[in-house]
């Protein structure tokens, strides 16, 4: 893996724009609904967890990121093959409408590989053996590489639902970490090249990348683990989700970045 290792990912972009709430649209009444129901639904959750509530588990919590971690160079390898021109993997923002307001234009790209639970057929094929061991991740909600370039802020904020977890396997990590970092309530974490870092994104938390370097992890989202009542009410939710233009317009927002590196989008 010697040349997987010494392949670096481009750092160079342009990108300047700042996060614009103005070209967020008006949710629908369903997503208002579901604005209204998540706490709910949450609290539910939380309370049929077999696993901790907690901001940030240690380290082996999870036997599957194991897996990963001893497979990460493959990964690596795929993620530098893939990320090979940064301009051509389409930014949060543009694909999906809804991270307007934290994702600064063109600053924090992802490459697909699942996304609530609909499969990027053609990504995927590009890193068979990243997609593989995902398949084998218990639970597993979305998958991609999330790409932060130099000089890059992500804003407070907080996730959808607890009926799901969040794992970050480094990439490619910043010569000088304590520059780029995350903040889970009051601790700021650091990644670690090969090391996973499992979270859970319904609390607040912000990422700041203040080197002169691109840092790369691949994000996992897989499901909690829960009681009965917990599964029932998270799976409803979270298939509400999937089918709700929020995720309906990322897929779209991915296929119109396709065609139009492919020359295939006409004016009008």
């Amino acid at each position: 893996m010697a040349d997987a290792a010494a392949t670096p990912i481009p750092d160079a972009i342009d990108a300047t724009l700042a996060p614009s709430k103005a070209l967020i649209p008006k949710l629908p009444l369903i997503m208002r609904f579901g604005k209204w129901a998540q706490p709910r639904v949450n609290r539910l959750i939380s309370r049929s967890s077999r696993v901790p509530d907690v901001p940030v588990y240690p380290e082996g919590a999870f036997a599957w990121t194991r897996l990963l971690e001893d497979n990460w160079e493959a990964i690596r390898a795929e993620a530098a093959a893939a990320l090979r021109d940064l301009e051509e993997i389409p930014p949060l923002a543009t694909i999906s409408p809804d991270h307007r307001r934290i994702a600064p234009a063109g600053r924090w790209r992802s490459y697909f590989l699942v996304g609530y639970r609909y499969r990027d057929e053609e990504n995927c094929k590009a890193c068979p053996r990243t997609s593989e061991l995902l398949s084998r991740v218990p639970g597993l909600n979305s998958a991609f590489f999330s790409v932060l370039v130099p000089g890059t802020h992500i804003p407070a904020h907080t996730g959808v639902s607890k009926a799901f977890l969040t794992c970050h396997l480094g990439i490619q990590v910043p010569r000088e970490s304590a520059k780029c970092r995350m903040r889970v309530v009051d601790d700021w974490l650091e990644w670690q090249e090969g090391r996973c870092l499992v979270f859970d994104d319904v609390y607040n938390h912000e990422v700041v990348n203040e080197s002169d370097e691109t840092r790369i992890v691949l994000l996992v989202q897989f499901k909690r683990p829960v009681g009965p009542i917990g599964w029932i009410v998270g799976s409803l939710f979270l298939e509400g989700v999937r089918r709700s233009r929020f995720v309906q317009d990322a897929r779209a927002g991915v296929q119109r970045w396709r065609d139009r590196d492919r020359g295939q989008v006409t004016a009008g």
